[in-house]
């Protein structure tokens, strides 16, 4: 009876229990790498908080450069040719 029982149960094991639990932890880390609602929202928002953070120094720049005509700003200004080679190289960055 051993002898019958013992290859049924590596059997059922090989071919049910290792396939179901390689699927179990595919689905798993499919569903893992996917952004859930929260994290949609939670990148909406802090889209938002940088547009609104880059307006509000945008205006202390020009506040700033209105009192004091030496003064240059940090930033890259986007029509600057500085701006230009920096986004020329980030595409070339992103082809590689």
């Amino acid at each position: 009876m051993e002898d019958i029982l013992v290859p049924i149960f590596v059997v059922g094991m090989l071919f049910i229990g290792l396939p179901w639990l390689i699927m179990h932890y595919v689905t798993k880390w499919k569903t893992a790498a996917t952004l859930t609602n929260d994290d949609e929202r939670m990148l909406g928002d802090m889209h938002e908080l940088a547009r609104r953070l880059e307006e509000r120094l945008d205006t202390v720049e020009r506040l700033v450069a209105a009192d004091n005509p030496d003064w240059h700003p940090r930033r890259l200004d986007h029509e600057s040719e500085e701006y230009a080679q920096l986004d020329n190289i980030r595409r070339l960055e992103r082809k590689n």
